[in-house]
């Protein structure tokens, strides 16, 4: 049985064995004196996987990224905020593997004069790298390079870390999980950012997960697939996605142990805790959004498939009238049903059940009686659910969203004034 382990552990992302981070303040940030640079690094070299951006035009450190994971294997990746380095052409290219390369000659400095007895083998290629942040300027490289040589790595510095790589976000996201297979104990750790831009399609965020498990590598990149199916891929924010979305999962094998693949034991524990963690930074982003007041979550049951299922929650969970609704505690259900039967899902009235904060308010065809006054009062909450059974099947999905206010216009028309 998988159990979770709470973000209050405050390691995230060096929860697993072997995980070491850290991060510095190099002044990439519009405020000085907070950190924007961070560094995770596993001890041993790990199967690795990753999902990006659906975009056209993809962020330098995104075309990065996709070159040195190609192989599969990865041991460290290098972050900032305060600059996106999208939209920069060329240079931006040759300033993203500036970035790596010092990672890489830091680390292998840092291992060479930590009293091992071997230098660290280390290939600038073993190193990913994300950046978030304004789009369309340049990475102040001279900064990073400064600053690199500062940042120390250590078993506690998952929460450095998650700090270090947030932007409009208000609070840091992690989340561990930790299963027992094989008499073995073994640890997923994660930590993402996002807080605007997000919307289905990995939404706009990174997120950074490790594991101390060990992997084989097509097991590795599908249970990452299907956990974002579940996760990442069912928040919206705003509707919007971003050139840098990166979603990278690092499995360094130091718990020992058979490597898990399809079908043997501890595959699906496995599973079950990637998809715990993803779905945990999942919400807290959509509960962290850009002036948000409330976490939405909309269930659908009983769709035709899973497709349908997914489809209709997502839609619900986007629509700037069940938002701005839910925002102004006003438990308009009719939007709902609206962006249900509009979704493209199949959608009977006859059939469909709605139920705002546990209230039936629409059941197969005909509105329902229920206190208006009660239901707004308990619309207040900073938790709203909503559940529509479409009963025509067995497929079910859940999406979270947040409501609009006035602080989300405020935000996104001041970004770069």
């Amino acid at each position: 049985m998988t159990e979770r382990i709470t973000a209050a552990i405050d390691t995230g992302v060096t929860t697993p064995l072997g995980f070491l981070a850290g991060a510095v303040a190099a002044g990439l940030r519009t405020r000085s004196g907070q950190d924007d640079l961070a560094l995770l690094f596993s001890e041993l070299r790990c199967v690795a996987a990753a999902l990006f951006t659906s975009s056209a035009i993809a962020a330098a450190p995104v075309v990065l990224s996709r070159r040195n994971i190609a192989d599969g294997k990865a041991r460290a990746v290098v972050v900032n905020a305060g600059c996106a380095n999208a939209y920069t052409g060329a240079e931006g290219y040759r300033d993203s593997e500036e970035m790596v390369r010092l990672a890489a000659s830091q680390l292998r400095f840092a291992y060479s004069n930590a009293g091992s007895a071997s230098k660290l083998r280390l290939a600038d290629s073993d190193v990913l790298v994300a950046s978030t942040g304004v789009t369309g300027h340049r990475l102040p490289i001279d900064k990073i390079r400064a600053a690199m040589p500062k940042i120390v790595l250590d078993r506690d510095g998952g929460g450095r870390f998650a700090h270090a790589i947030m932007t409009t976000d208000t609070v840091p996201k992690q989340a561990a999980a930790v299963f027992t297979s094989g008499g073995r104990e073994y640890r997923v750790g994660g930590c993402a950012k996002g807080s605007g831009m997000i919307h289905p399609n990995l939404a706009t965020m990174l997120a950074f997960l490790t594991s101390d498990a060990p992997v084989e590598r097509a097991f590795l990149e599908e249970t990452l697939r299907s956990a974002a199916d579940a996760s990442f891929h069912m928040i919206t924010v705003d509707g919007d996605t971003s050139p840098n979305d990166t979603l990278l999962i690092l499995a360094n094998g130091a718990a020992g142990g058979a490597t898990l693949r399809e079908g043997v034991e501890g595959a699906a524990q496995f599973r079950e805790a990637v998809v715990k963690v993803c779905v945990e930074l999942a919400k807290a982003i959509a509960r962290d959004a850009e002036g948000a007041t409330k976490l939405i979550e909309i269930k659908v049951v009983g769709a035709k498939s899973l497709d349908d299922a997914r489809t209709a929650a997502r839609t619900v969970a986007g629509s700037s009238l069940v938002k701005s609704a839910v925002y102004g505690n006003d438990p308009n259900w009719g939007r709902v049903l609206a962006a249900v039967a509009r979704s493209g899902a199949a959608v009977e009235e006859e059939a469909t059940n709605l139920f705002w904060q546990g209230v039936c308010v629409f059941r197969r065809g005909r509105p329902l009686a229920y206190d208006e006054k009660a239901l707004s009062a308990a619309t207040k909450n900073d938790e709203v659910r909503i559940r529509v059974d479409l009963g025509l099947g067995r497929a079910r999905a859940v999406a979270w969203g947040c409501d609009l206010t006035e602080e989300y216009v405020r935000i996104n028309s001041e970004y770069t004034t």
